[in-house]
């Protein structure tokens, strides 16, 4: 499998991960909102299940990042400075710039509370509750100021097959010790309203920081292990086969926060999917398939789309999705998810061209 090469326009399998998980993360939302409209028993039935097929997101989405980081940075010259400033053109400004957008012209999708005064407004943009979908944010941009720990990581396994299972096992271990601790204290626990920001600490998805960086770094092997996803595909469904049980046996009506990532039935699936999604994406890149170049393109835009997907998702609802959901639930869904998916990736496209098409006007005045 020749494609291990360090350039950024090479397409990889985080590129796969990162376009499943923005397609996917999208619909979230929207079965929320579905939820609201009280629909009968059996579209509540159709919503948790889809809401629980889709429930690879955040994870898959970190295995991605994770994964193209070290393709690209591991063993460079890139000085974590360097590393920061890039990162801060492409994930801090447009988070910081989204941010506001949600706080200041869409208050009403902020979580928890809304802000009152200007510190309660700092404390709203920072934790990632100014709108359903920020929480993310505040969970990866840590993964991002952590990095020089993954580029020791990756350097300290090498190509040692045993320190690599040494690695895999212990971060196992944290996230079984994890997931216990927050399914007793937190999720329906004594502290679920006051450490339920305890669910975007690095730690909630450090597993899937380490399966990226491991992946990038074992590539080679990972590609033979990819040719067994018939396996995968087993443990998938009777992982999500458990999941649905889980979140069924809390009755009816739905609650989506019932399926929550932090348990062992989610974490065995979230691994699952991301395996079957490597392996389609290196069955297509060692065939070197035309689609590997869009799904690379897409994955570009897959942050900046994701990070204003809550806002169309927003004017296509109150606009027509709301009345259209009441009348035809799954018409409804179907109809706001695909113009919402639309409207974000083409504001993704648009405010890069634009905002390259002013850089270059400036730097052509600055001569």
């Amino acid at each position: 499998m020749n494609y291990g090469i360090k350039s950024p326009s090479t397409p990889d399998i985080g590129d796969y991960l990162k376009v499943f998980a923005c397609t996917a993360v999208m619909l979230q939302t929207i079965l929320a909102q579905g939820l609201q409209t009280h629909p009968t028993i059996n579209v509540q039935i159709g919503i948790g299940i889809s809401y629980n097929l889709i429930k690879f997101t955040a994870p898959a989405f970190i295995t991605g990042i994770l994964y193209t980081t070290m393709r690209v940075t591991h063993d460079t010259d890139l000085s974590y400075r360097g590393y920061l400033l890039q990162m801060w053109h492409s994930l801090f400004i447009p988070t910081i710039a989204w941010t506001f957008i949600y706080l200041l012209i869409m208050p009403n999708v902020q979580q928890v509370s809304h802000y009152q005064s200007i510190g309660s407004f700092v404390w709203q943009f920072v934790n990632g509750n100014a709108a359903p979908h920020l929480w993310y944010n505040s969970m990866m941009l840590q993964f991002i100021v952590l990095m020089p720990f993954f580029w020791w990581l990756a350097s300290w396994c090498g190509q040692s097959k045993h320190r690599g299972q040494l690695v895999l096992l212990a971060t196992l271990v944290i996230q079984f010790i994890w997931l216990i601790f927050y399914d007793q204290q937190v999720f329906h626990g004594p502290h679920a309203n006051k450490w339920y920001l305890l669910d975007r600490i690095f730690v909630s998805f450090l597993l899937y920081a380490v399966i990226g960086t491991l992946s990038w770094q074992y590539h080679q092997k990972i590609h033979r292990f990819s040719q067994k996803w018939w396996l995968m595909a087993v443990i998938a469904v009777s992982a999500f086969i458990w999941t649905n049980a889980e979140l069924f046996a809390f009755r009816f009506p739905i609650h989506l926060t019932n399926a929550p990532y932090y348990k062992p039935s989610m974490t065995l699936y979230d691994m699952s999917m991301i395996g079957l999604i490597a392996a389609l994406g290196s069955y297509q890149l060692t065939r070197q398939l035309p689609i590997t170049h869009l799904i690379h393109r897409l994955a570009n835009y897959a942050y900046p789309a994701f990070l204003s997907n809550v806002f169309w998702n927003q004017l296509l609802w109150w606009g027509f999705g709301n009345a259209l959901t009441n009348r035809r639930p799954v018409l409804g869904i179907l109809v706001v998810y695909v113009g919402t998916w639309l409207l974000s990736l083409a504001s993704a496209i648009v405010i890069h061209k634009s905002w390259a098409w002013l850089n270059r006007r400036f730097r052509r005045r600055s001569v």
